[in-house]
């Protein structure tokens, strides 16, 4: 049993709470579970508050303030606070959801050697191998995609004598990774920026924007790859050889991909079943599958008491491993609540402006809203705050003649753009560490051609997508 801090503890019971709740009325319970996990989400929150660092306390401190200026300001203050936490209360169970999920797989030997194959491609081959590589593990890790497979990459170059082509490589290699990463943001329904796109606009879902955003995705990694091909350096002196990787690819990632497909199977099996949102289905049934993968892991690796030590880490996960999360879930949590504040704030104040946004042409917002996510970005704004600030404020999408899944073309589109050039943002702030640089300059030099080639090209796509839809 792994130590634990008595109020990460209590805190990261709470959050399983959380899940469980929020879970359990995304799939029609009554308002008592509502009710429940937004109690149970603000008391971890408030618990997680002694051991963070002021960096997030902040957060808090700004939500109070809001609260009571929304309590002062507001006349229907109370209601503008409940939606608030409402959405933290979301954000906090799915992605105590997500985590078990990473959890189970961090311990799977297959999944490791699945990585380790991807990192050791040759030259040809790898960018678009830790592409992959960054999109697949993406799907389940999230930013432990990038933890594992950027250590791979670093360990990897460690061989290589020259260090020219060693900073070369180890930068390409970086940034295969977070744009593949990246390319998942706008359709992966186990992405936040899906999960909080379709619960902000009305009338969207996942099921009927999940084509328009793949195609996003698909420019992202081909952009990616373009660039890379084009812009490749060319280093003088012999290159390093390199010894094939054992295994071929369809034996290496059958383990990858039979684990996305039974989770893609199964979510949209039950959303389409039970007309449950995809969000909802995802919060029940990933951690069944984590439990399950737990479960045979033991089993294959000969266990004596495999029913008791997969307890035994759901303990530990609930208690030790989630809480270790407590940083960015404060920073997630709080982003959504002081964005959907602030837009109540904000809203009678446009509005006794006279300021008709409903009179601005469906283009213009779709691509100002596309381009304020990633810029906001620069400034600290996580894309969750950007989001759950300016969602609602906008018009419905059938006020200004666009569909739903028009605006979550725009705004995943922006998010993923944000992921790839925010010094903010984890997937930045990861690659920086493994690429011994700072955080803006993977933005700014890494990633900035790539981020106004793909800008310019996703606005071409939000333009025709708004057509097409």
């Amino acid at each position: 049993m792994q130590r634990f801090i008595l109020t990460d503890a209590i805190g990261g019971l709470l959050l399983i709470v959380t899940m469980i709740a929020r879970g359990t009325y995304e799939w029609g319970g009554g308002d008592v579970f509502l009710h429940v996990s937004m109690v149970s989400s603000v008391a971890a929150l408030a618990l997680f508050a002694a051991h963070i660092p002021w960096s997030r306390r902040v957060f808090l401190i700004i939500g109070i303030v809001l609260t009571m200026i929304a309590l002062v300001v507001l006349p229907d203050g109370r209601r503008a606070i409940t939606e608030a936490v409402m959405l933290v209360s979301f954000i906090t169970g799915f992605f105590a959801a997500l985590t078990t999920l990473r959890s189970a797989a961090l311990t799977s030997a297959p999944i490791v050697k699945t990585g380790e194959f991807l990192a050791s491609q040759p030259p040809g081959r790898r960018y678009l191998a830790l592409t992959a590589g960054g999109g697949l593990f993406g799907l389940i890790l999230m930013y432990g995609a990038i933890q594992l497979l950027g250590g791979l990459a670093a360990q990897s170059v460690t061989s290589e004598p020259n260090p020219e082509r060693r900073g070369h490589r180890l930068r390409r290699m970086l940034v295969a990774i977070q744009r593949g990463f990246i390319a998942t943001l706008p359709w992966s329904p186990l992405a936040f920026s899906m999960a909080i796109s379709t619960q902000l606009i009305p009338g969207a879902t996942w099921a009927g924007a999940v084509l328009p955003c793949a195609v996003s995705g698909v420019i992202l990694v081909c952009i990616g790859w373009a660039m890379d091909s084009i812009f490749k350096p060319r280093i003088s002196g012999p290159a390093a050889t390199f010894d094939p990787p054992e295994g071929t690819w369809l034996r290496r990632l059958m383990p990858l991909l039979t684990l996305l497909l039974v989770i893609g199977a199964v979510t949209l099996g039950l959303h389409l079943w039970t007309g449950v949102r995809v969000v909802g289905v995802v919060m029940i049934v990933v951690p069944v599958i984590a439990v399950l993968w737990m479960g045979e892991q033991d089993v294959l690796n000969h266990h004596r008491h495999p029913v008791l030590h997969v307890a035994g880490r759901a303990r530990d996960y609930a208690m030790t491993e989630l809480p270790g999360n407590r940083s960015e879930i404060v920073l997630l949590a709080m982003a959504g609540f002081i964005g959907s504040l602030g837009a109540a704030l904000l809203s009678p104040v446009i509005a006794s402006s006279g300021i008709d946004l409903s009179s601005v042409p469906a283009p213009v917002v779709l691509l100002v809203l596309f381009w304020t996510i990633p810029l906001a970005g620069q400034f600290g704004m996580n894309p969750i705050l950007s989001v759950s600030l300016l969602a609602p404020l906008l018009p419905a999408p059938a006020e200004i003649g666009a569909a739903p899944a028009a605006f979550i073309v725009a705004i995943t589109g922006g998010w993923a753009l944000s992921g790839a050039t925010s010094p903010y943002t984890a997937s930045t702030l990861l690659i920086a560490q493994y690429g011994k640089v700072s955080a803006s300059h993977v933005g700014l030099r890494w990633n900035g051609g790539y981020a106004l080639t793909c800008g310019v090209v996703l606005s071409v796509w939000v333009l025709i997508a708004l057509k097409l839809l």
